[in-house]
């Protein structure tokens, strides 16, 4: 990133975060079994029967901005990420444009989930206590001050948590995936026509399911924000993104495999948010249901936690380079996390949830927050695709390996993401577009005033070597091989996660 000396910040302290720890991370981003719950219902209902198709292709590009990311980090450790390496590769103004439509995202998220996060828990209590608004808002907000505080304090005790959340959740969706397709009795016979383009007509098409896969498809990039934080920081972050951007993209596509074999398209859709548990009873009577419940508010949980991660990270790296109020930068002394930048979300997401408890259309809000996220989502991955293809220009052409990954993979994923973005917008109402482009264009405002304060290192960012790693980089005194580049060594960074 830049340099970092200049304005009296530091790195975030190394830990036992690997690439296994990273691979967890990025697939408890995903929150499988929530986004199970809240959009795979509405994804058989735009598309139908053509619904892993939608799923495997749209799977492409996503996977080319996760290359981009992997490659990215290996050029710039940096808890900012598209807000760093976009600054270094593009323009300063996009870089924070881009790092601010990752704080605005992860925190709608954070706020827009937390209830629903109640719900889940309350679900498997009593159906009747679930239905409380207010209630589950409660909840909901209890376990966010508690993963605030593990996530301040850097508690080691959360990666265990996390890693068996994350693990019971993937075991319990792929089981049931593969009993609904091996039942004797099934409401539509498995066909590989499923993964063409067959079924898409006026009723079920592949853009009203893309946009919804989009949305599937975000979180794995936490793994981005938590590089600092990472031993081999360089490679073990990107790669536990990619990795777990898989896993979570083949379970998907199995339990939605397993949902049309099992209930059918119409079943599905008919469920009234009662999807997972029907499947699972389905899958396994008298069990499966209840169990699939379970995994729910698992999911969401973990979700939370790698979402505030990102959200933090990223501000933390704002105010690192104080194109935000410092004091977002500081790191506590005692347990080396960004403790400021937690308290900060932790204080907008109370207050955001004290007006929408007071506000009769709450819900309306939440709804709307969710739909306006994916421009944010789409607009900062677009520009991770064009700055992996900016800052490897040069060995571009060395190979053919590094013509598909370095620059064409990421650029169809650049060239979906923007088609995501446009697509989007005449689907949107006026409040979501809103949500979306409004919170987009409130940034400009504090990157302006930093700019306008002057001296300010991030406007003088140092490009991204794409042969060796900046020899000025205080953290890594010795050049490292980077991309295309051979040899290489572990880089020792270790984390608190």
């Amino acid at each position: 990133m830049n340099d970092r000396r200049s304005n009296g910040g530091g790195r975030l302290r190394a830990g036992s975060l690997g690439t296994f720890d990273s691979v967890v991370m990025a697939v408890a981003g995903c929150g499988p079994a929530y986004t199970v719950v809240a959009l795979v219902p509405a994804l058989i209902a735009a598309a139908g029967l053509g619904a892993p198709a939608v799923l495997l292709y749209c799977a492409v590009p996503t996977v080319g901005i996760a290359l981009a990311f992997r490659h990215l980090a290996r050029l710039d450790v940096s808890s900012g990420a598209t807000y760093s390496w976009v600054a270094r590769t593009l323009h300063p103004f996009l870089g924070f444009l881009s790092g601010w439509a990752v704080v605005v995202a992860t925190t709608l998220f954070i706020i827009a989930s937390t209830t629903p996060a109640g719900s889940a828990t309350l679900l498997l209590l009593d159906e009747e206590l679930a239905k409380d608004d207010v209630l589950a808002t409660a909840v909901g907000l209890g376990w966010f001050l508690l993963i605030a505080a593990l996530v301040a304090s850097g508690a080691r005790i959360a990666a265990r948590v996390r890693a068996v959340a994350v693990g019971t959740q993937v075991a319990l969706l792929l089981a049931v995936a593969v009993a609904a397709l091996t039942r004797d009795v099934h409401a539509s016979a498995f066909s590989f026509s499923w993964f063409g383009f067959g079924h898409f007509d006026a009723t079920h098409t592949f853009t009203a399911g893309a946009l919804i896969t989009s949305a599937l498809y975000w979180g794995w990039d936490v793994t981005g924000n938590l590089s600092e934080e990472t031993r081999s920081g360089r490679g073990g972050s990107g790669l536990g993104g990619l990795i777990g951007l898989l896993v979570v993209a083949t379970t998907l596509l199995t339990l939605t495999v397993g949902a049309n074999v099992l209930l059918g398209p119409d079943a599905v859709t008919s469920t009234d948010g009662g999807f997972l548990h029907q499947l699972g009873e389905a899958a396994w009577p008298g069990t499966g249901g209840t169990l699939l419940v379970l995994a729910v508010p698992l999911s969401m949980v973990a979700t939370l936690e790698t979402t505030l991660l990102q959200a933090t990270r990223t501000l933390f790296a704002m105010g690192r380079d104080r194109t935000v109020p410092a004091f977002l930068g500081r790191i506590h002394p005692g347990r080396q996390t960004p403790v400021a930048s937690t308290v900060a979300v932790g204080v907008v997401t109370v207050t955001a949830l004290a007006f929408i408890a007071l506000a009769d259309s709450g819900v309306g809000i939440l709804a709307h927050a969710l739909m306006g996220i994916g421009l944010l989502i789409a607009f900062y991955y677009a520009l991770a695709g064009i700055a992996v293809a900016v800052a490897c220009r040069s060995v571009l052409f060395a190979s053919i390996g590094n013509l598909v990954f370095l620059g064409l993979w990421p650029l169809i994923g650049t060239a979906f993401n923007i088609w995501v973005f446009a697509a989007s917008i005449p689907k949107l109402t006026g409040t979501e577009l809103a949500i979306g482009l409004g919170a987009l264009g409130l940034g400009l405002v504090p990157v302006t005033v930093a700019r306008l304060q002057g001296g300010r290192s991030f406007f003088r960012p140092r490009p991204l070597n794409p042969t060796y790693v900046d020899r000025g980089d205080e953290h890594f005194a010795d050049a490292q091989p980077a991309v295309g580049a051979p040899g290489g060594r572990r880089d020792g960074l270790l984390s608190d996660f």
